[in-house]
Order: structure tokens, then C-alpha cells, then sequence
């Protein structure tokens, strides 16, 4: 392996905020990067809990893992305070980080950082190694945080204008109603902290959206005039490229095949709240009445759930589902429940 990594041209690092709906995204960029040119090596940081998590994933000989230490909530825990994690994500991820990178051979040449890590980007200008700003979610949102950003620092507190204020510049009185649900009143040290990262992003010398660039053009080409770098769009990263892979076929994808066309709920309640049991009950409950067949990723619910449906085989409970290829499924579908975006 090491005389493999003399002939890579370009070694770039990696670091996703960690939490399903940011690593995703970002390894599946990844993968397009090196599908497109095959001298680049990528180191991909992860905490040794996230290790343990995708560190047996298949992915590209030119990608590899690297982790540093837990020094942040467990990702099981963090829907308890979620406050807590965000905090410790942004304010403890730095020194551990900057510790990797100088272990790390052969040396950075460029450096990818999800916006809502923060320390990448010092890092990086401390370093003088080029980084670009990664942001896994739409760019209409970027853009509500940044003008928000901007109308709030002539104001006492960044808090000041969602408290007081039903009309800000350049933001709708319907995104600031989003802004309130999103950001609770009760939450000002993550109002705060969100705004930093956003603050933060004019130190980088490239920023990313995981979006496509004809469904927000006017808000990436406005953007573009904000900073005096590159913007770009690249979105969707969805593990496409895997799609054709015939190796292995689930049982709930064996079970999918089998069933009449449009006669399936497909039901996902997403990996970062937990839902009570009772709720889960009422659900399987309604399901039963209902009579129609489903498949459903409960996560941890999973073994209960199964045992309570018994051998009335009306549905299939998973823990885990490849939502890409159950989607492709689509006429097998009628209806789809689903949360999937996990911070």
C-alpha cells in the first residue's frame, strides 16, 4: 500500500459533522471524487463510535478511514440533548483533529469540512492547506441562516430579531416563522453556535452544496456574489454509482419482489428521534386495521415489533433498509412515511 500511495497526486481529508444524514452525503461525494480521478487518495475522519458504525462499508480502494476519539456524546444518546451534542461537536472535534492531522501521511493537500464542524476551517487556515466548506443540506436554508446572520449583528443578541422582530431584510415572514421552530427560544447558545459555523464559512476557499443547481439557482447565483470564491452545487449525493451492484440482495428486497404491485407502505422514522413505544404500538395497531402490507425499519423496535406481528406475516419490520434501492421499487410502493434527514 504505501509504494500505491507514492502515485497519488492529491491526499484530501475529509471530516463530516457526525450524524447519519452528514457522513452519508459526504462519502457519497467522496466516492464521485475518486470515481472521476483515481490519483486522489481521501482519509475519512469519523469519531471511533462512527468507526465502528461504517468502518466495514465497501467503499473505494483510494478511500480510507480514519478516526479520532470519542470525545463527543454517543450518537444513541444525543436525542436526549441534543444541545449538549451539537455544543461538544463544535467546540471539542478541533483538538483531536488537528492531533490526526499531524500523523497523517502522505501530507494534506486540501481538506473537506462540513460547515457545522467549525474547526476544519481554522485549521486548515492555520495550516495553509485549501478547504472547502460542505453543506449537506439545501441551499435555500444556507442562505436564510447567512442573511439572518448579517441583519443580527447590528442587534444586542442574535437572538433579538426572532424575539422581536416579524419583518427581517431579505428573509420572508414565513421563514422566519421556520426560523422559530427550528431555532427555540429557549435555545440561544445554539442560535449562537449555528450562526458561528455560518460566520465561518467566508475564511474557506470553496463551498459545496449538496444540492442541484437548477432547483435553486437564484439563491446559489446570489451566493456567488456574496463570496469571493467558488460556489457550486453537487449535488444529489446519492450513492448512485453503487445502484448496480448485484452482489447481495436483502431478504426485505426478496420480500418486496414478492408482493402485488402497489400494495406496500413503505414506513421510516428516521435515525435521530426516538419514538416511544406506545406511539410504536399504536402505529403496528393501525396497520393490523388497516390491513395493509408495509415494510418498515423500526431500528432497535425491530426484534419487539416482530414478535408482537408473530407469525401474521402482513408486513416485514428491518432495522436497516437501503432507501435507494427500496425507492427504485416504486411501484411496489403506494405511500411512503417517512423522517430520514439525521443530524
Amino acid at each position: 500500500m504505501d509504494s500505491e500511495r507514492l502515485s497519488y497526486v492529491c491526499h484530501v481529508v475529509a471530516m463530516p459533522y457526525p450524524g447519519q444524514g452528514h457522513i452519508n452525503p459526504m462519502m457519497n461525494f467522496c466516492k464521485l471524487l475518486v470515481s472521476r480521478k483515481n490519483d486522489i487518495l481521501i482519509t475519512f475522519v469519523v469519531t471511533e463510535e462512527w468507526l465502528g458504525f461504517i468502518g466495514s462499508d465497501p467503499k473505494p480502494d483510494n478511500i480510507r478511514f480514519s478516526s479520532i476519539p470519542n470525545v463527543i456524546p454517543s450518537d444513541k444518546l444525543k436525542s436526549l440533548s441534543f444541545n449538549g451534542f451539537y455544543e461538544a461537536v463544535i467546540t471539542k472535534m478541533g483538538a483531536p483533529f488537528e492531533q490526526l492531522l499531524d500523523r497523517l501521511q502522505p501530507p494534506v493537500n486540501a481538506i473537506i469540512g462540513d460547515i457545522e464542524i467549525f474547526s476544519p476551517i481554522r485549521i486548515a487556515n492555520q495550516r495553509n492547506i485549501p478547504v472547502a466548506s460542505f453543506w449537506t443540506m439545501s441551499a435555500s436554508f444556507f442562505s436564510m441562516l447567512y442573511r439572518y446572520e448579517l441583519c443580527a449583528q447590528n442587534q444586542p443578541s442574535r437572538l433579538t430579531l426572532l424575539e422581536h422582530e416579524d419583518s427581517i431584510p431579505g428573509i420572508s415572514s414565513a421563514e422566519v416563522d421556520d426560523l422559530r421552530i427550528i431555532i427555540r427560544r429557549d435555545d440561544p447558545r445554539m442560535l449562537e453556535l449555528a450562526l458561528d459555523c455560518i460566520s465561518n464559512v467566508q475564511n474557506s476557499q470553496y463551498l459545496l452544496f449538496n444540492s442541484v443547481y437548477e432547483l435553486e439557482h437564484q439563491v446559489i447565483d446570489a451566493l456567488k456574489l456574496k463570496y469571493p470564491f467558488h460556489v457550486d452545487t453537487i449535488g444529489p449525493a446519492i450513492p448512485y454509482v453503487d445502484l448496480n451492484s448485484n452482489s447481495y440482495e436483502a431478504d426485505y428486497l426478496q420480500w418486496l419482489d414478492k408482493q402485488t404491485k402497489n400494495s406496500v407502505l413503505y414506513i421510516s422514522l428516521g435515525s435521530f428521534l426516538t419514538v416511544p413505544k406506545s406511539q410504536m404500538d399504536e402505529i403496528l395497531a393501525g396497520l393490523r386495521k388497516s390491513g395493509v402490507r408495509f415494510l418498515w425499519v423500526a431500528r432497535d423496535e425491530t426484534t419487539r415489533l416482530n414478535e408482537l406481528i408473530g407469525d401474521d406475516r402482513i408486513g416485514c419490520v428491518v432495522e436497516w433498509c437501503d432507501q435507494l434501492k427500496v425507492s427504485g421499487v416504486v411501484s411496489k410502493l403506494t405511500a411512503s412515511t417517512s423522517s430520514q434527514k439525521s443530524r
